[in-house]
């Protein structure tokens, strides 16, 4: 239950939390609480929904599986490959925020960024390779250390808070509120990616529900909290929005705490890199079971049974991805925007999945149609992104057809 709880954590306390509270108070003000709020409320049914299927259907393949048990194979091989193509970006750029943090804090140059981001990456590749139960007491140390430095941040601005720093309430009306929300609903994302490990969980049933339940308080309450800090002290205009943490920390530990907020921003971004290349190395797995991906993404490590093919394919992109960021082709800026419109199409997915899947649990059903909802709001705000999952969805399209064209049995 606590290793279940700890991924959860680690999957969805990510980044975000280093730069949403500041951002969301410089574009609201105060009246980003509010958004902040309605998120806070919000990210138990998008939770729950994730939680239900993956107790119910716990299988590698999680939101993929949910999907083709839904809407067939096809349908759920696709969600798999939105999933799958997402975070072999997703990662590197969560590598390098917290890299970013770490050496912004100690003034090192981009080349130690790199470096250390890669050393992020090695370690989620590591932790997943040995297994799940490494990856858990690791999870476990990481989340405990997050939650220790985000509360000590908290209490240490309290003293700092003023009223007068609440109003005006709403500076610039209502629709940055809405606009915030939007923003802020990345904060959340994550819940989908424990699901493909849900397998490998010993009572998937407690582990799913319970620790879903128990991580979606705690996330909510600490992002909450977070940014109340950051609007009272409202180190978002003294520390500038997206190193609010690292101002509210050093109030109390001067220069120590952009340390200690730099190493803060490493044990996040690695504590979500350890979940997220989990969850893909064990998608490509069951896709690659299923004949949608090549078969030797499906080769087990013969030492510790966890799936090598998988982590060999995300080895690959990443060290793609990081050649492409090093050499000045992409920027973190570009980088960011492309798995956006993925994940939320995964997300969509499963909780259509969920609508299908859980009809004879009325209240799963309604989890499901309000988390489909909210995710659907958010969909046309990726932009130009959403060309990403529609080359995906092309080339996948192309091979089936190509398939079908040749009558083979294995797609690859």
């Amino acid at each position: 239950m606590s290793q279940a709880v700890a991924l959860y954590i680690g999957a969805v306390l990510g980044s975000g939390i280093l730069i949403a509270p500041g951002l969301a108070a410089q574009m609201a003000g105060p009246s980003s609480l509010i958004a902040w709020g309605f998120m806070t409320l919000l990210i138990l049914p998008m939770a729950l929904s994730m939680g239900l299927l993956s107790a119910r259907f716990p299988n590698a393949g999680g939101v993929s599986h949910f999907v083709t048990l839904a809407f067939g194979p096809r349908a759920g091989a696709l969600t798999g490959w939105f999933f799958l193509m997402s975070v072999p970006i997703g990662a590197p750029v969560a590598a390098l925020t917290g890299a970013g943090y770490m050496t912004a804090a100690m003034g090192w140059s981009d080349s130690i960024r790199i470096l250390l981001a890669a050393l992020i990456l090695a370690a989620g590749l590591v932790a997943n390779w040995i297994g799940m139960q490494l990856a858990g007491r690791i999870q476990i140390a990481v989340v405990l250390s997050i939650i220790a430095v985000l509360t000590f941040a908290i209490v240490a601005a309290m003293p700092h808070m003023q009223m007068v720093h609440f109003t005006p309430f709403l500076p610039h009306g209502w629709l940055p509120v809405g606009q915030s929300a939007a923003m802020l609903f990345w904060c959340f994302i994550g819940w989908e990616a424990v699901s493909h490990m849900s397998e490998e969980f010993r009572n998937p049933q407690q582990a799913a529900v319970r620790g879903i339940m128990i991580a979606a308080v705690i996330v909510g309450i600490l992002y909450f909290l977070t940014a109340l800090a950051a609007v009272g002290t409202q180190s978002y205009l003294h520390g500038g929005p997206d190193t609010s943490l690292v101002w509210m920390i050093s109030l109390t530990l001067g220069p120590w705490g952009a340390i200690l907020a730099g190493l803060t921003g490493l044990f996040i971004c690695t504590a979500t890199i350890i979940a997220y290349v989990g969850a893909a190395s064990r998608v490509a797995y069951a896709l690659s079971r299923q004949g949608y991906a090549p078969r030797w993404m499906s080769k087990l490590s013969q030492r510790y049974r966890t799936p090598a093919g998988g982590l060999a394919f995300l080895t690959g992109c990443f060290a793609v991805v990081m050649l492409l960021y090093g050499s000045h082709v992409l920027s973190l800026s570009v980088l960011i925007q492309l798995p956006n419109a993925a994940f939320i199409l995964t997300y969509l997915a499963g909780c259509a999945a969920g609508i299908r899947l859980l009809r004879g649990y009325r209240a799963g059903v309604v989890i499901s149609w309000i988390s489909f909802a909210s995710t659907a709001v958010i969909f046309p705000f990726s932009g130009w992104a959403i060309m990403y999952p529609v080359g995906i969805a092309a080339v996948f399209l192309l091979i089936l057809w190509l398939h079908a064209k040749r009558g083979t049995a294995h797609i690859f």
